[in-house]
């Protein structure tokens, strides 16, 4: 399974530029949100509205964030039910979910990661030069854009060009043997386009977010998911499953068009932005984006290896029966959630890391990541043990409308059961690799992992959809994103925070014990109540109670604080009563 983010819009922020100092927990620009200037000194007046480095704005920008988050996932739901009661899950879905790998790949790439690395740090050097002289001229900000815009849109017009010319051979080397190539041609150059606004879109998050504006690239999926659906539902009769693809190119269009006005006035002004610089200088401080760059690489690599166990399960399913591969999409998409859940923790926290690195506070550093793993892992095994204890009644519920049948129910359930052994090692390679990269220098390590957990998933996927089909594809998922996790959490002690590797993997294995128990006792309880709907949030709570019942009784890490967390209500309310 990946980390498709298209559906779920959280970007996690980025490492500081090492040229670029923010004190004391800052960052550059103001925000959208009402929030002024940044971090290092706090302009006058800025007090009142708070500033960057406030835990006020990072918890306000946070907040938004989370929300968007949530709306954007909500969106990315109702886009799968959409497909799924439009098309099921037959050839002509699966002729469109293997043109969807071009923007699941652009968005890895030109949102989520290498296009942020390079061109935060970018704009943060620019800001900070334009905030020791902002009489300089030509502005460095703008300087900056005039330097890097144009040649961008090139290569990115080029690279989407090139795309739809090669669309019969990109169709050919991803999934071989398709039942339907001619129309997974076309929805192929349809979606082409993404390699074009999708960078545009990551280019303008990076300056914004470098400015210290978050809601504005929040908003991208809402945009995204919402012209996919709308596109479905006005030409899906005339146009079948071509009007997703098209949606597609609507959704990256719209991505872009959310963003530019609020970049435009944050180009246009040159109000100075508060910014410690570090004793080199504004104008000797020209490492920040060549440390960039050379964090590029290992970025770029790892991403790409992540992505392509998605290209991988394609590639194996293409020869299987006709729905295999939209069966994986809707198991992988649903199962996916509590991960992302799970994740949004780790998104919000990275920050705090990456500055107590930076400031070699390694034990401050080590405490928050402990706890960031063990509340992850809280969150992403109830939601697993949910996942295998009800999957059949989830995916009626959710899908088994139109031309999605029982047995497309049942085909799907299955699949996601077997997804979900592996969620916790997803959780675990997307916490891990914030701590790799919270000290902006390169670290080859996680491609590495990455790598390896790839031969794994592709070797094993080859030997087992032999014997088991669509279910040996996303068995060999779970085993390789594991051993990748295994990997990153041995070696996170050595190449970055220094995490103990015993503490950890003595409470992930209580957690998974008492997911273990939690387990049988939801698919017990789903398969007495006979209502899909009422099944499945009665196993839901029952999961959770028996979880953490058994790991308080385990003494499993962070399972008090869940416990003092949901406990505060009631205790208000006695409070109140007397």
């Amino acid at each position: 399974m990946s980390d498709t983010r298209h559906s779920l819009p959280a970007v996690p922020p980025q490492p500081e530029s090492p040229s670029v100092e923010i004190a004391k927990g800052g960052g550059t620009g103001g925000d959208d949100t009402g929030g002024a200037g940044t971090g290092g000194k706090a302009r006058p007046g800025a007090e009142g509205r708070g500033s960057f480095s406030s835990g006020r704005f990072l918890a306000r920008a946070a907040f938004l964030t989370a929300l968007l988050t949530a709306a954007g996932a909500l969106l990315g739901l109702a886009r799968d039910q959409t497909i799924a009661h439009l098309y099921g899950a037959g050839p002509d879905t699966d002729a469109f979910l293997v043109a969807w790998t071009v923007p699941e790949v652009a968005a890895t790439l030109l949102i989520e990661d290498a296009m942020a690395l390079i061109l935060v740090p970018a704009f943060s050097l620019a800001l900070a030069r334009r905030a020791t002289a902002p009489a300089l001229d030509p502005d460095p900000v703008r300087l900056l854009v005039r330097s890097t815009l144009p040649r961008l849109f090139l290569a990115l017009s080029a690279g989407s060009a090139l795309l739809v010319a090669t669309a019969p051979w990109v169709v050919a080397v991803l999934a071989p043997g398709l039942p339907e190539p001619g129309l997974a041609v076309d929805c192929t150059r349809l979606t082409a386009t993404c390699a074009f606004t999708f960078g545009m879109a990551g280019y303008c998050s990076a300056a914004l977010r470098a400015h210290g504006s978050f809601t504005a690239p929040a908003m991208i999926y809402v945009a995204y998911n919402a012209g996919i659906i709308t596109t479905m539902l006005m030409v899906s009769d005339r146009w079948g499953v071509r009007a997703a693809a098209a949606g597609v190119a609507i959704g990256g269009v719209l991505m872009v068009l959310v963003q530019l006005p609020v970049l435009w006035r944050r180009l246009r002004a040159r109000r100075p932005v508060d910014v410690t610089v570090t004793e080199r200088g504004p104008e000797d401080a020209g490492g920040g984006p060549t440390v960039a760059l050379a964090l590029l690489a290992p970025v770029i690599v790892f991403a790409l290896s992540r992505q392509s166990q998605v290209l991988i399960e394609r590639f194996l399913a293409a020869p299987l029966p006709a729905g295999a591969i939209s069966h994986l999409n809707y198991a992988q998409k649903v199962a996916q959630i509590p991960m992302t859940l799970s994740m949004m923790l780790c998104t919000v926290t990275f920050p705090v890391v990456a500055r107590a690195m930076a400031a070699g506070d390694t034990e401050r550093a080590r405490r928050r990541v402990e706890r960031d793993l063990a509340l992850a892992g809280i969150i992403v095994l109830v939601g697993a043990a949910t996942v295998v204890a009800c999957a059949p009644q989830i995916i009626e519920v959710l899908f088994q409308r139109g031309a999605f049948e029982p047995a497309d129910t049942a085909a799907t359930a299955d699949v996601m059961r077997v997804y979900a052994l592996g969620l916790l090692g997803h959780t675990l390679v997307g916490a891990l690799v914030r701590c790799y990269f919270s000290a902006a220098r390169p670290l080859w390590f996680p491609a590495f992992a990455m790598l390896t957990g790839l031969a794994l998933t592709t070797g094993t996927g080859t030997l087992l959809v032999q014997v088991w089909g669509v279910l040996g594809i996303a068995a060999a998922n779970a085993l390789g994103i594991t051993v990748t996790a295994a990997l990153m959490l041995h070696g996170v002690g050595r190449h970055s925070v220094p995490v103990s590797l015993r503490f950890m993997t003595g409470g992930l294995v209580k957690l998974s014990a008492a997911a273990a128990a939690a387990t049988g006792s939801g698919w017990l309880c789903g398969a007495l109540i006979p209502s899909p709907v009422l099944g499945a949030m009665a196993a839901c709570v029952v999961v959770s109670a028996v979880f953490l019942v058994i790991a308080r009784a385990l003494r499993a890490p962070e399972t008090d604080t869940i416990l003092r967390f949901l406990s505060r209500p009631l205790t208000r309310k006695l409070a109140h009563a007397r």
